[in-house]
């Protein structure tokens, strides 16, 4: 048995769904670029990073792994784990978590 070539309609296929990936993922890294805080991005200036996100699959590839902080400026690996809260707000608390409410009871 012979080795089956791809028909040129899958070839066709393929190359768009290819080419439609790497501008998806251009414009989400484009865009993710664009709404990071200044003082989020890491190794270059923000604006080196804007140009460099338009070179097609490296520029997005390059700013998802390096140019951003972790998880939008949160907390680090070291500062996470259980019993430990990110600084800054916290969420709405239930009144049986509040120690005020408690205490009025």
């Amino acid at each position: 048995m012979g080795v089956s070539h791809p028909s040129p309609k899958e070839v066709a296929v393929l190359r768009v769904v290819l080419i439609a990936l790497v501008v998806f993922a251009t414009i989400y890294a484009l865009v993710d670029c664009l709404q990071t805080d200044r003082r989020l991005v890491r190794i270059m200036p923000k604006t080196v990073w804007l140009i460099a996100v338009l070179v097609p699959v490296l520029g997005p590839v390059f700013w998802l792994v390096a140019g951003r902080s972790d998880a939008r400026g949160g907390p680090g690996p070291a500062s996470r784990g259980p019993g430990r809260r990110p600084p800054g707000p916290r969420g709405p608390m239930g009144p049986d978590d509040d120690p005020d409410f408690l205490r009025k009871l």
